[in-house]
């Protein structure tokens, strides 16, 4: 796995700065314990902020207070939600596979903190006067184990749909399935450029590369493939296919209660916090200080620990993302939902890859300006997608209406079938027999077909 990102890197140009990986030698046991305890609590800090920020955004867009009554402005809400759903009788199906039951929020929950030991927070800081990166860990693959992260995650999703041993959770379970496989190759794929550009798939030296200009300009129609897909991976809404209330009841969650709806309900938003974060530090700087903040003082607002209020800041960016989008948008249709991610976001990033690899190539064999390559392709690509969600799908022909009754076999599947509205059944052979007779002269009428009429 170490050889794609040298071989990445040799792509990004003679003239190119190599990014600088952080320096994790000066940590021992305790600090790495202080930064892993720090990370949970400001994850479970983010989760409740985060549950009181959307329904009063959602609230102030339909034009309603929203949670006001719990604290100042509401902020005990959430505290109040979780005190509410602990003590709540914990109800267990009794059909359903106990062991699976209830390891499927576990993994959920599990899987979705593991991804912020790869996100940088900042440069690095004095914590108890030990200098150190304000990052867990880092390693080459780091945003493989992010995907792969995301991946298992889902399998909480999927076995808690199976093991409730129901009807609406099993389908929820299978389209969680379907929505995973479809947004996160399109999602995989728009991360293929940046790591072209970075010539790295590690978060640190991926933020590092970033110095002179964000990623999200350059490479414009990738970040709207990740924006678009990372709305798919969390079930957020208009995607929310998996939980849809009015078709679902609750989804992958309706035989859950108490805690372990909790430790659902918990992952989806610890999830909202984690593709926000990869977006922050993948196309828009990671830790680093907007423009013109970063260039005061010889870059004095990417030192210490203003980078993390830089990087909270825009993960929060994100999140109001999160919360306008489900406030604004319907829910798309299933047959909708399926034909964005593969007829629309999986070329598009196909294609914006061979856009990236061609302009790297052709920046070292001819001496060409990068910038006004990249902006030509990402221009071209747009208007593409655009014209993708345009152009009216080609439905097929419909089936002519029978003008008259259709005559069926009512033994055809082996048992006897009564004929529905708008059908016969065919003649009896007693009837047959009478039309004989009645050509042979006999003053018998025949039987007539019986036909079924809808009243």
């Amino acid at each position: 796995m170490s050889v794609l990102p040298m071989a990445l890197a040799s792509a990004v140009g003679d003239g190119a700065v190599a990014p600088v990986t952080a320096d994790f030698s000066q940590d021992v046991f305790w600090v790495w314990l202080v930064k892993a305890v720090g990370i949970i609590v400001f994850l479970l800090t983010s989760v409740l902020i985060a549950i009181w920020f959307e329904r009063r955004v959602v609230g102030r867009m339909q034009l309603r207070p929203g949670p006001n009554v719990h604290g100042p402005l509401g902020l005990l809400q959430s505290l109040a939600d979780a005190m509410k759903l602990l003590v709540k009788e914990d109800v267990t199906v009794k059909a359903a596979d106990k062991f699976v039951y209830i390891l499927a929020p576990m993994i959920a929950v599990l899987c979705s903190l593991l991804v912020y030991a790869v996100i940088p927070f900042g440069p690095e800081v004095s914590i108890f006067g030990v200098v150190t990166p304000l990052q867990l860990t880092d390693f080459s693959v780091a945003v493989l184990y992010i995907l792969a992260c995301a991946a298992v995650g889902v399998y909480g999703i999927v076995l808690g749909g199976w093991s409730s041993n129901s009807t609406y959770p099993l389908l929820g379970g299978v389209r969680s399935t379907a929505q995973v496989i479809s947004y996160e190759l399109a999602m995989g794929l728009s991360l293929v450029s940046v790591f072209i550009m970075a010539g790295s798939m590690s978060t640190s030296q991926i933020v590092d590369s970033q110095t002179q200009i964000w990623w999200f300009l350059p490479l414009l129609p990738a970040f709207v493939i990740y924006v678009i897909s990372m709305v798919g991976e969390t079930n957020r809404l208009p995607f929310d296919l998996p939980e849809a209330e009015g078709e679902l009841v609750g989804g992958y969650t309706t035989e859950y209660s108490s805690m372990k709806f909790a430790w659902f309900f918990l992952a989806e938003y610890i999830n909202m916090l984690n593709v926000s974060a990869v977006a922050t530090t993948l196309f828009f700087g990671g830790w680093r200080a907007p423009w013109p903040l970063s260039a005061i003082n010889d870059g004095m607002f990417n030192t210490g620990w203003w980078p993390f209020l830089w990087f909270v800041a825009k993960v929060w960016l994100f999140m109001f993302l999160f919360v306008w989008i489900r406030g604004s948008v319907l829910r798309f249709r299933y047959d909708q939902f399926m034909k964005i991610g593969w007829k629309v976001l999986i070329p598009a990033a196909l294609a914006w890859v061979v856009c990236v690899t061609f302009v790297q190539a052709a920046r070292r064999l001819w001496d060409v300006d990068l910038r006004t390559l990249l902006f030509v392709l990402a221009g071209l690509v747009l208007v593409g997608l655009v014209i993708s969600f345009l152009v009216p799908d080609k439905r097929r022909e419909p089936t002519p209406r029978p003008t008259g009754p259709q005559e069926i076999d009512p033994f055809a599947d082996g048992y006897p079938v009564p004929p529905l509205p708008g059908q016969v059944l065919p003649p009896s052979p007693r009837a047959q027999r009478r039309l004989a007779a009645t050509d042979t002269g006999d003053t018998s009428g025949p039987e007539t077909p019986l036909e079924v009429r809808g009243g």
